[in-house]
């Protein structure tokens, strides 16, 4: 018996990566948090499979599902939003099953920060502006943020920022990042990426609060912020420059050939000794005869 921890991805049901609808479609139980992981997601699941929202469910309860289904023999699909890997709360599940001698397996997932990215066709790194992207959320009743990872610490760097749970605590977020970022640096929302209701808005962080309805903008919103979202002109990798040279493209340079070489061997007159007498010589566009 196994328990396997499946990223779900952001959503759509088309999202999710092979072994893990594989996975679903061949255990005969399946928890998942009907909060955040859509129903038509389950269409994947064996039809006799045992289906568990855990959205109502205390850690003490999943245990004893993870128990019952270990005394049948049953292997399990535990499917999180997103990654696991990401706010996935799979540790403590992971402590407990290790505890219990249950084995274990994590399939990665497509993460809603991706899917954010996607939705509004941005790359979040991009030469010379950002090279770095940075994931936090502001702290919730549920799990705190460590002081030093405060937004308004991390906005120092002015990297790329994707900020889950954002739509609540958009006022204070944007008072945070303004300490360091400029007013016109483009910020994007999106809402529920790749789910049929997904919204998306595009602003700076000059006109995101007076542009968005307060409330209308809730818990499952992904922020991203950072000059890399500019569209404008800015510097291109050199990975597909055709001067580039790298391990699987190797740029043959030219050659110079035999009477480029001779000529430039052959010295230049130095000075007007070089004329023979009564012969004239062009020095700066002047003649001079001798």
């Amino acid at each position: 018996m196994k328990v396997y921890f499946v990223g779900a991805g952001p959503g759509a049901p088309d999202l999710i990566t092979l072994r893990g609808a594989k996975l679903l479609g061949q255990v005969r139980m399946v928890m998942y948090a009907g909060s955040l992981v859509p129903t038509d997601m389950l269409q994947h699941c064996d039809p006799a499979a045992e289906l568990i929202d855990t959205a109502g469910l205390n850690l003490e309860q999943q245990q004893a599902c993870y128990l019952r289904a270990h005394e049948a023999g049953m292997d399990v699909v535990r499917l999180h939003s997103g990654d696991p890997a990401i706010y996935g709360a799979t540790a403590e599940q992971m402590r407990r099953l290790d505890a219990l001698g249950i084995a274990y397996e994590v399939v990665p997932g497509v993460s809603s920060f991706t899917a954010a990215a996607a939705a509004v066709q941005a790359e979040l790194t991009k030469p010379e502006v950002s090279q770095t992207v940075i994931l936090t959320r502001v702290s919730g009743r549920a799990s705190a943020v460590p002081e030093t990872e405060a937004i308004a610490l991390l906005a120092e760097h002015r990297a790329t920022m994707c900020i889950f749970l954002s739509g609540p605590h958009l006022k204070k977020i944007v008072g945070d990042l303004r300490l360091h970022y400029p007013d016109d640096t483009p910020v994007t929302l999106v809402y529920r990426a790749s789910w049929p209701e997904q919204r998306t808005y595009t602003g700076t962080l000059a006109t995101v609060l007076a542009e968005t309805k307060r409330g209308a903008w809730n818990l499952t919103t992904m922020m991203l912020v950072g000059a890399a979202l500019d569209r404008g002109q800015q510097a291109e990798s050199s990975l597909y420059s055709k001067d580039f040279t790298h391990l699987f493209r190797v740029v043959k340079k030219k050659r110079a050939t035999r009477t480029q070489t001779s000529r430039a061997a052959k010295p230049e007159a130095a000075d007007n000794d070089a004329v023979p007498a009564g012969k004239t010589s062009r020095v700066s566009n002047k003649e001079t005869v001798s």
